[in-house]
């Protein structure tokens, strides 16, 4: 294959602008932010799952002393009957006054156990609302985290992607005065090459693969004519020669 050594050269300008999206696409995927974000994400998943099993014993705590509350005031309200009718003299049987009497006793020890239960679950309520309180505030702390990441993100995004876009355009410019046969080799080799299709000689050393040319490879090159589109004979990488190929 045969191409001007103009185009031959800006083929590495191709080749550059090339390695620059790559690197610029790589910083992309790379960037910090992705896994802070990730990690906060976490993070937060976690909290919330804490602060529903908080609220959702908070709900149950709140059951619990409504429904002891209601056990409470039935046993007043009944200990108030009997000490009504206690009162009211309406009792007169020994009998029936003692086991009046027993029973507004036993009301009353009942009452009292009750309203400890009623003690205990509201301090266990008491607990879960502070763990809810807790929570919350760090959920939001954590989100608040995580957007803040993700505006940094989004803004090295945007950068990057500029940089992306004016390189593709520049590249794009450039390419359209490669020839065709030469571009569309290049483009072969780059992909089969890790990215890179085209290197400079410099100095009797192929930039692609970093080999130094032997004695038989730099007569063979300095014998070509200056049209020939030489090849590495090492990587296989299109070889271009400039001014400092060392020949």
């Amino acid at each position: 294959m045969n191409a001007a050594p103009a185009d031959q050269i800006r083929l590495l300008d191709v080749q550059s602008l090339d390695a620059r999206l790559q690197q610029l696409a790589h910083k992309r995927r790379s960037l910090p932010e992705h896994a802070e974000i990730e990690s906060l994400t976490k993070d937060l998943t976690q909290l919330r799952d804490l602060l529903v099993a908080s609220q959702t014993e908070e709900s149950d705590c709140s059951r619990e002393q409504t429904k002891a509350e209601q056990d409470v005031d039935q046993v007043r309200q009944r200990a108030s009957r009997d000490q009504q009718r206690l009162d009211s003299g309406a009792v007169t049987s020994p009998k029936d006054l003692e086991n009046l009497q027993r029973e507004i006793a036993s009301l009353a020890k009942r009452q009292g156990d009750l309203e400890d239960v009623v003690l205990e679950i509201m301090e266990r309520r008491e607990s879960a609302q502070e763990r809810v309180a807790e929570l919350t505030e760090r959920v939001s702390s954590v989100q608040s985290k995580i957007d803040d990441a993700t505006a940094r993100r989004d803004a090295a995004q945007e950068s990057l992607d500029g940089e992306a876009a004016s390189a593709t355009k520049e590249r794009e410019v450039i390419a359209g005065s490669v020839p065709a046969d030469l571009l569309k080799l290049y483009e072969k080799l780059r992909e089969q090459q890790g990215g890179v299709g085209a290197a400079r000689l410099y100095q009797r050393r192929c930039e692609g693969c970093r080999l130094e040319l032997n004695i038989t490879e730099v007569n063979d090159v300095k014998a070509a004519s200056p049209d020939t589109v030489l090849r590495c004979e090492n990587c296989r990488r299109i070889l271009i020669r400039t001014s400092e190929s060392g020949l």
